[in-house]
């Protein structure tokens, strides 16, 4: 029994053991599997998250990345729709059956109900920061168009979140940044921005002074920016300077500003005199508004010279001379060599000697006899051509160059008065503000008509809008010495207006005017009309200066929209508006 007790208790503590084994087994498996995942959640907490790719709504983008920013949710700017003036109810239609049903007595005991010409919000709600969306289609987040940023800082991390969002917009087209407060770093980011935004064309920062002044950036080479407003950012001679550099230069020019608000700033003559500098080769900028600033007597003379005429410098003088060199020989700039004069691989004389005297007759008589052979295989083409049902296009010759001439233009002369035309009323409409101008392009093809026989002829090249000339390759007038050529006739809209302009810087913009409508009559340009809207309102002028009445009498009749008083049959004078 003793045997039996003893076998059983070596077997009860063998398996207790082996219980044991596996227990211990078991904790040291949760254990490693616990060390494991604890390892991964660590592995997960430091592995940076995948970047985030915009797809191109706004609101959603912009809030996804401010999280992964850091942000926390309560500080992250709602993106909100602008509010908009309710529209005016329709008038009552005439034709109705009741037009005024009749009135329901109304209980005075009933509340009055709320007007619904505003939106009750909650307290500080106003003062929060957020961004305001213009979007074509509400329902569609896709289609934002305009973009407003009001009252708050925009700083580093703001701007890296614009620069991920803001290229991805399609459909966006104006940016109005007021009182944001912009460093000189946020800036020049935010102007590289811009090149890689497609349809972006209306930028407005205000109220955004900046020390360093870099305005000058947003109108670089790559610039896509049409109408630009920098208005209250206390802009001085400095920031001028910079301006008129990046307006033009002898050798460079902005293609695409054609609208600058610079009013409300604190520059005087010499930043006048810098944006007019610029302004001397440039033919894009249409509207331009100084209002506001410190401009005189002698800021107001320098606008006359570039609004009548002016002489040109040494480098610029220097620089035209290179364009006509380019242009007699156009490979001259591609850096080709010229063809090989004819006569270059006889031994009898060198070839850079050249003499038509000396074409023996031999030659001559070759030349006609190639001549005649070359005519008959033209025509026999051109019979074969006919036999086939297909017309050749003959390519207009010089000759009916010149009479379409004198007949009164091409029709690539009519579509640039017309694009001049529709440019200049909506100028006039708008004020300051001119709407994007198509600009040339080359490449458009024209499909012409078929022939008479169903064969169509081949299409060619044609652009829409003749391209605009160099100012240094215009006409020039040699006086005392100096080459002068006529002043700046693409601006149609100058508004100097609150300056502290006199009776003699009147005087030359009076003169200038005056040049400008001799010019437009002796020589006129389907494309540079010249001034037809100047703005001297505040200026110490008196408001019965002769000058001051013949500026205004010429000015009404450029306006476009300026329409004579015509006389009735009796003699009196009738008004043709309305």
């Amino acid at each position: 029994m003793s045997e039996a007790g003893d076998a059983k208790g070596v077997f009860a503590s063998a398996a207790k053991k082996v219980k044991m084994g596996k227990r211990v087994e078991k904790a040291l498996k949760e254990k490693a599997a616990a060390s494991s995942s604890q390892e991964a959640t660590e592995e997960d907490a430091n592995k940076a998250p995948e970047p985030y790719t915009c797809i191109g709504h706004f609101d959603a983008d912009f809030t996804e990345l401010c999280r992964r920013a850091g942000l926390p949710p309560t500080e992250i700017p709602p993106v909100v729709l602008r509010a908009k003036r309710p529209g005016t109810p329709p008038p009552p239609d005439p034709k109705a059956k009741d037009p005024t049903p009749p009135e329901e007595p109304v209980d005075v005991a009933e509340e009055e109900p709320k007007p619904k010409t505003y939106v009750t919000k909650e307290k500080y709600s106003y003062f929060k920061p957020n961004i305001q969306v213009e979007m074509e289609h509400e329902e569609k987040p896709a289609t934002v168009t305009e973009i407003y940023i009001r009252g708050w800082k925009i700083d580093d991390m703001m701007v890296d979140i614009f620069r991920n969002c803001f290229p991805t917009i399609e459909k966006l087209n104006t940016i109005n940044l007021w009182n944001v407060g912009l460093t000189d770093k946020t800036l020049r980011d935010l102007a590289a921005i811009f090149p890689q935004c497609p349809n972006l064309k209306n930028v407005s920062i205000e109220g955004n002074p900046i020390a360093e002044e870099p305005w000058a950036c947003l109108i670089g080479d790559d610039s896509l920016i049409v109408n630009l407003s920098l208005r209250h950012n206390e802009i001085t001679d400095r920031g001028a300077s910079g301006i008129g550099a990046a307006l033009s230069t002898v050798t460079t020019c902005n293609k695409n500003l054609i609208s600058l608000n610079l009013s409300h700033n604190k520059f005087s003559d010499v930043g006048a005199e810098a944006v007019v500098k610029g302004l001397r080769m440039n033919r894009v900028l249409l509207c331009l508004s100084l209002a506001s600033n410190k401009i005189t007597d002698k800021g107001a003379v320098k606008f006359g010279e570039l609004l009548s005429r002016f002489p040109l410098t040494h480098e610029e003088v220097v620089e035209r001379r290179k364009l006509l060199s380019d242009k007699g020989s156009p490979d001259r700039g591609t850096g080709k060599s010229p063809p090989p004069s004819r006569r270059a691989e006889s031994k009898d004389r060198p070839g850079s000697v050249r003499s038509g005297s000396h074409l023996d007759k031999g030659d001559k008589k070759r030349d006609k006899s190639s001549k005649k052979k070359d005519n008959k295989h033209e025509k026999k083409n051109e019979k074969e051509d006919a036999g086939k049902g297909n017309k050749t296009v003959v390519m207009m010759d010089s000759k009916k160059d010149k009479d379409e001439g004198a007949k009164g233009g091409t029709k690539k002369d009519d579509k640039w008065k017309k694009g001049a035309k529709a440019v200049m009323a909506d100028t006039s409409r708008h004020g300051s503000r001119a709407e994007t101008v198509n600009k040339t392009t080359k490449g458009k093809k024209t499909t012409s008509s078929k022939d008479k026989k169903g064969g169509a002829a081949p299409e060619s090249e044609s652009p829409d809008m003749v391209e605009a000339i160099n100012p240094l390759l215009d006409s020039v007038e040699s006086i005392d010495g100096q080459l002068w050529i006529p002043g700046n006739r693409s601006i149609i809209n100058l508004n100097l207006s609150r300056n502290e302009i006199g009776e003699a810087g009147l005087k030359s913009l009076l003169l200038a005017l005056q040049y400008q409508i001799t010019l437009a009559n002796l020589a006129p340009h389907p494309a540079l009309k010249g001034l037809m809207r100047l703005s001297l309102g505040r200026n110490p002028i008196r408001a019965d200066s002769e000058a001051y009445q013949k500026l205004q009498d010429l000015l009404l009749t450029r306006d476009p929209f300026y329409k004579p008083q015509a006389k009735s049959p009796d003699g009196e004078v009738q008004s043709l508006v309305g």
